[in-house]
Formats: structure tokens, C-alpha cells, sequence
């Protein structure tokens, strides 16, 4: 996959972008490959939770290449590049079914920060800043940022942060409900694949359906919203994994839900 790496152990996915001279800036062929790989392991059992990172400890990812805004595109072009690009990879986490949860590891800049912001959940390390940039390039978050931003932290305070352009360090980002953690750099990994592996040792099959109902409840009003989960937990309730949760419970056997 070139500068993406891919990597898949014990239920967990691990995709890092893997430029740290570029500071882990992206270019449109890495976004190629970055949806392909989200959109394969939809499907693949292997893979229950998928962890974003970036190389290094420097940075997470810097946006995009900025040598996209020196080539000669026509304004069409460049929407195209996004809608077909950028904008692929929100759609793809959309549709992933399965949490991915973003390790900030460094510097995370316009489009860098978007691609943690379209995650379910975000670790950063005590060190890094993000900051959602576009505005000092005369440029406006394409990908994604005034969409997420404000679902995170709130309306004023999204375009607090998007108009002024300034970095965010880590306690701020975690007081204001960017992150869910903010941890040492060298305890960054480690607690990520903790969080991931207790989230990875959980039936799949609810994990999914939490994750899809979630995130679909937030654009429904109460009355669809209710429904949708009725249809959900009625289907779970069919699962063996319920099966043996509650015969673990009638037993009194310790752990309800044994992984397979």
C-alpha cells in the first residue's frame, strides 16, 4: 500500500500513515489505497476495531500534500479531487460498521485532524496540538471538519477554533471534548490497544449495532430513533452470543460473552 501501512492482529486493524518526512501528509493516491483498505476490512471477520496512527512521534498527519494547491487543476477538478478523494474516506468510516478509534500521536493540521475527527474515538498524546488550519491558507475544512468540529465541541466553539485557525494543545482538546484521553507519548500505544482490545473482545455483532444505531440516532428525532433500535436489539436477541451470555448468568460462570 506505499506509504499507508496495514497491519491486522488479534481482531485489531492498524492503519499508519506512514510519512514522516511530509510530517504524514497525505497525497490523493494514498487516499485511494486508505479507502480501499476501510472498505475491505468492512467485511473481513479478521478485523473488529481498526486503529488510526501516524509514523513517528512528530506528527499524526498534516492534511493533505500542499503541492495539490500548486498543480494546475480547474475549480471543478478540484471539487472532484475532494468529492472523489477526501470526502471518500469520511463516507467510508460512515460505512465501516466497526469502531475506529484515532491515536494522535503528533501534529494533526486541517484534513489531518479531520481524518481523527470522522473517527468514533480519539486518544492524544500529551505533546501534540491539532488545529484546524484552512483558514490561514484562505481555504475552507473540505474535508469534513465543519461537520464533525461542531458535533464534538459545540457550534460556537467549532468556529472559535475554525475562523481563528490556532492550534489546540491536549488538555485544552480534552476539556472541551475533542479527545477522550490524553496520555503520556510513551503510554500513547499501549492504551490505545487496550482500549481496543476491550472493545474488540466484545460479541461483534452488538459492538456493530451499537456503533451503526449511535451513530445513525444522531441525525433521527426520538420516535425513528426508537424504532431503529427496537428492530436492532430484536435481531441481537437471536444471537448465540445472547445465548450464551445469558446461560453464563443462569451458571454463574464468570464473563458473559466468550470470543470466538
Amino acid at each position: 500500500m506505499g506509504q499507508l501501512d496495514w497491519t491486522v492482529a488479534d481482531g485489531i486493524g492498524t492503519l499508519v500513515i506512514n510519512r514522516p518526512e511530509a510530517r504524514n501528509a497525505f497525497t490523493m493516491s494514498m487516499i485511494r489505497d486508505w479507502e480501499e483498505i476501510l472498505r475491505s476490512c468492512r467485511t473481513d471477520d479478521n478485523v473488529r476495531v481498526v486503529v488510526l496512527t501516524g509514523a513517528g512521534d512528530r506528527a499524526f498527519c498534516a492534511g493533505i500534500d500542499l503541492s495539490w494547491l500548486t498543480e494546475g487543476h480547474t475549480p471543478l477538478e478540484r471539487k472532484t479531487d475532494l468529492h472523489a478523494g477526501i470526502q471518500r474516506i469520511a463516507l467510508a468510516v460512515e460505512d465501516l460498521d466497526k469502531p475506529i478509534i484515532a491515536a494522535v500521536n503528533g501534529v494533526a493540521v486541517g484534513a489531518g485532524l479531520d481524518m481523527a475527527l470522522m473517527c468514533d474515538m480519539r486518544v492524544m498524546s500529551s505533546t501534540a496540538r491539532v488545529s484546524e488550519g484552512y483558514v490561514k491558507l484562505g481555504l475552507a475544512p473540505g474535508g469534513g471538519g465543519a461537520y464533525f468540529l461542531p458535533r464534538l465541541v459545540g457550534l460556537a466553539k467549532a468556529l472559535e477554533l475554525l475562523l481563528t485557525g490556532e492550534p489546540v494543545g491536549a488538555a485544552e482538546a480534552l476539556r472541551i471534548g475533542l479527545v477522550n484521553q490524553v496520555v503520556a507519548p510513551h503510554e500513547l500505544a499501549e492504551t490505545v490497544l487496550t482500549l481496543a482490545r476491550s472493545i474488540a473482545a466484545n460479541p461483534p455483532a452488538s459492538v456493530r449495532m451499537i456503533r451503526r444505531v449511535t451513530r445513525q440516532s444522531a441525525s433521527l428525532e426520538l420516535r425513528p430513533a426508537l424504532d431503529m433500535v427496537s428492530s436492532h436489539v430484536a435481531v441481537l436477541a437471536t444471537t448465540d452470543d445472547v445465548g450464551e451470555a445469558l446461560s453464563a448468568m443462569t451458571e454463574r460462570r464468570d464473563g458473559k460473552y466468550v470470543g470466538r
